[in-house]
């Protein structure tokens, strides 16, 4: 089959696509942007298109040419400068199941989330079940999956965050979230090549989810067990202490991150992932596998034991360098610009206050741009560039500040190697 996937480069969608190819069927493969297309090798076809922007059918009619069926795996956790919920999960596949039927693709499988259909507590599953109606009204073999939080070898969202809250030295609790019945994202490709065969039952919904409901205590002691880490030392998140965590998260999505601690979690938390696989199992055959026996089956490298570690560190060293660079701007424009302009002068550089003044504002923007996500990467490289400037100038025009006992020259190597550190571990999928 010649199979169109959205949101091929998720966690979900980016599984999919290796089952799909390791199963025989061709991929057009539906991405955000095309910078992304590079990293679908594996696709016959790559198509950037801003599904959240296309609401027309006439949109997708010309790239659902010679497709036999269409996996929609495309989500957004959240609304923010840079994602719509609506649009991304309502609006965009709306028009897409439009355009299937009026192109006879019959065959559509949803990935939605479970519970979509028992309630709605934020604007992520008002969304979904949205799209889900949209589905549903149109005559196609319509199929929807609705899975709990999907784990896996692969890491994204809820299920990275599993893995860098097991990875804490302490483990915290967080009193308020509910039960939990993860499924696991083989289970998941399974069920939607199940689901794509002609003879696969059609316009019905089930519930994927794991076999045993689980506190999120324990998912995350299944975590730590699995990272090697033996200690357990608890903590009890304060809930003030949680929700200014949850309040970061949204400020990090404002500026374009994705980090999946934000208000939507927390409320989503409180709700649990519980549902009945007793149909799914029924229908396809399946048999989910439980958590301890997934893991078990596929011990932790040092790989994950290294993402585990770093995965709170990455927003700490951004932010850390995003600061630093703002300080030392704010402080050379204010307390310390008499200091910054006598220092220019020493070296020799005329016009002394407004060079400082230049450099200092170089250094803020530096600082910002570091913390917004669409510039962070250029942002890492020019600070690396300036600093390693500042220290080439200094030794020929101040070459005595190399000896100076608190070593300002001394200090821009471990920034530099920090800029590095920043720059290798940003991706977030």
């Amino acid at each position: 089959m010649r199979v169109l996937l959205t949101g091929a480069t998720g966690l979900i969608g980016s599984a999919v696509l290796a089952g799909l190819r390791s199963a025989g069927h061709e991929v057009v493969a539906v991405v955000h942007n095309s910078g992304d297309t590079h990293r679908l090798p594996w696709a016959e076809k790559c198509v950037a298109l801003d599904i959240a922007g296309a609401h027309d059918a006439a949109t997708w009619l010309p790239h659902l040419s010679g497709v036999d069926a269409v996996v929609n795996c495309a989500g957004v956790l959240q609304d923010s400068l840079r994602d719509s919920t609506a649009g991304v999960h309502a609006d965009g596949p709306a028009a897409l199941f439009a355009a299937c039927e009026q192109a006879g693709v019959r065959r559509v499988v949803q990935i939605s989330t479970v519970g979509a259909d028992r309630g709605a507590p934020t604007a992520f599953t008002r969304t979904k079940r949205a799209g889900d109606e949209a589905l549903m009204r149109h005559d196609l073999a319509w199929v929807i999956l609705r899975p709990s939080v999907v784990v896996g070898r692969a890491a994204y969202g809820g299920s990275a965050l599993f893995r860098g809250l097991a990875g804490l030295p302490v483990l915290p609790l967080i009193a308020e979230a509910g039960p939990l019945q993860v499924v696991q994202l083989d289970d998941v490709v399974r069920t939607v090549l199940f689901f794509l065969r002609p003879d696969a039952p059609a316009q019905i919904s089930l519930d994927i989810v794991g076999p045993e409901r689980l506190s999120l205590y324990r998912v995350l002691i299944a975590y730590r067990r699995w990272l090697g880490r033996e200690n357990v030392y608890l903590w009890e998140v304060p809930r003030w202490l949680s929700a200014i965590a949850f309040r970061l998260g949204d400020l990090a999505g404002l500026l374009g991150w994705r980090p999946p601690v934000r208000s939507t979690l927390r409320r989503e938390l409180v709700r649990g992932g519980v549902g009945d696989p007793a149909r799914w199992m029924r229908i396809t055959g399946m048999v989910p596998r439980a958590l301890e026996d997934a893991l078990a089956a596929e011990p932790a490298s040092v790989q994950e034991r290294w993402f585990a570690r770093l995965y709170f560190l990455k927003p700490l060293t951004l932010g850390i360098l995003s600061l630093y660079w703002i300080a030392t701007g704010l402080i050379a424009l204010g307390p310390g610009s008499a200091a910054a302009a006598a220092l220019v002068s020493q070296a020799g550089i005329g016009a002394a206050r407004p060079v400082a003044m230049v450099a200092a504002a170089v250094d803020i923007l530096v600082g910002i741009a570091i913390a917004v996500r669409g510039t962070a990467r250029i942002a890492l490289w020019s600070a690396i560039a300036i600093s390693l400037a500042y220290a080439l100038t200094g030794t020929v025009l101040l070459p005595e500040l190399w000896v100076d006992p608190l070593g300002p020259f001394l200090k821009i190597a471990p920034i530099v190697m920090l800029s590095l550190v920043a720059l290798a571990i940003l991706d977030e999928r």
